[in-house]
């Protein structure tokens, strides 16, 4: 839409009222390239608008070129609505809104959102509906969340009743996939279901516990194959082969985001405290003395490996928000300082000439199995590529930030 000049702002806006039609709203916030980002900003502001500032529409985070319904967007716009919580600043709440709007039609149907990919990961962006539904009350928002909602009712599960990560990868549950449906799932039960799920929500949990943990470290196999049948499967457990800090980071957010809505009361609450008290535990015996974690998590001397951004920002965050809410000792602060003070000294290597941050370090994608085959090994891990402010870390520096209050 084109801008509107002052002149012609009152017609307008009396055209739309007299039409009785849904007129887009127009951003009465300045330009991004007038965003001004200061030295003295918290880290949390900071990154926030040298996100706003080089991608000048929300869409476009990831480098997009067109809007996509993603899980990527949704990590970081979850992280600047919350920010907003903590500094209202409206062009923060105008930033995710554009997000949802562009892509939530009318019928609440979602732009771009397949249902029978039955893709957990496209779950995660129904978090940022609940807000603007609770303040505007549009119908479309509820109906969209019902959508998604209905993925979970028909998401094809495992024999032992775990969600499949998607369609293609059949009887797979990957670490991540925990974040992607279970914080929505919880919040949409605890919101509209009088909290009828939370047995299935913590089921989740239970089967990756029971399956996927290794007894010599306590930490997490990145991926459970129940059927055993994929080729990075071990064919006794079904695991994957190694442990990738990432997929760490999505269980222990996943965890922490999703006792935000289980009630004090229920019975499988303390069982989800423990399961983060004891990976937590896993994790700090492999903490490097920068105070950050390896993309490979228990290899930090192995050649190739590297200190990985986005799972050190995911576990400042989840220990950060964990000693907060008195789920995890407060000793879990102190190691979220440090893993903080890691990503800023370490892996902020420079300021930009407009007071932009860029967060190096950052794995840009991994998965298993798919076309080309992702076999799970060190050398695949270690290999993929990386990408400087990569949303997935990026979300979780914004997270960790407003926990430490940094």
């Amino acid at each position: 839409m084109k801008k509107i000049r002052k002149q012609s702002f009152m017609p307008v806006l009396l055209v739309c009222a007299l039409a009785f039609t849904n007129c887009k709203v127009i951003s009465q916030e300045p330009a991004k390239k007038n965003i001004v980002i200061s030295k003295d900003m918290k880290w949390s502001d900071k990154m926030a608008l040298t996100l706003m500032k080089r991608h000048s529409e929300s869409y476009m985070l990831d480098d997009s070129k067109k809007p996509k319904w993603d899980y990527v967007h949704a990590l970081v716009l979850h992280s600047i609505e919350e920010l907003y919580k903590k500094n209202p600043d409206p062009r923060y709440k105008a930033y995710v809104r554009n997000y949802v709007d562009e892509l939530v039609q009318e019928d609440g149907n979602i732009k771009t959102y397949e249902f029978d990919k039955f893709n957990i990961d496209l779950v995660v962006p129904g978090r940022l509906l609940f807000d603007i539904y609770a303040e505007t009350k549009q119908d479309k928002y509820l109906k969209a969340m019902q959508l998604l909602r209905k993925q979970l009712a028909e998401q094809p599960r495992t024999p032992s009743g775990g969600f499949w990560h998607k369609q293609i990868y059949p009887n797979q549950m990957w670490l991540d996939g925990l974040y992607m449906g279970e914080p929505f799932y919880a919040q949409y039960t605890a919101t509209f279901e009088n909290g009828k799920s939370f047995d299935d929500i913590a089921k989740q949990f239970e089967l990756i516990q029971f399956h996927a943990v290794d007894p010599k470290t306590g930490l997490l196999y990145h991926g459970w194959d129940e059927s055993k049948e994929m080729p990075w499967a071990n064919k006794e457990t079904g695991n994957s082969p190694n442990f990738w800090s990432r997929a760490l980071g999505w269980y222990v957010m996943a965890l922490v985001d999703v006792l935000d809505y289980m009630p004090k009361e229920h019975p499988k609450r303390n069982e989800l405290i423990k399961y983060l008290n004891n990976i937590s535990q896993a994790l700090v015996k492999y903490q490097d003395k920068s105070g950050l974690w390896y993309q490979v998590t228990d290899k930090g001397g192995k050649k190739g490996n590297y200190l990985e951004a986005s799972g050190s920002a995911m576990f400042a965050y989840a220990f950060a928000k964990g000693a907060n809410k008195g789920y995890l000792p407060s000793k879990y602060k102190k190691l979220s300082d440090k893993a903080f003070d890691g990503l800023t000294k370490v892996l902020i290597k420079k300021v930009d000439e407009d007071g932009g941050i860029t967060l190096t370090n950052c794995c840009q994608v991994a998965g298993l199995g798919g076309n080309p085959y992702r076999d799970g090994s060190y050398e695949y891990y270690v290999n993929e590529r990386k990408k400087d402010n990569d949303p997935k870390a990026t979300g979780p520096f914004i997270l960790a930030a407003l926990e430490l209050n940094r």
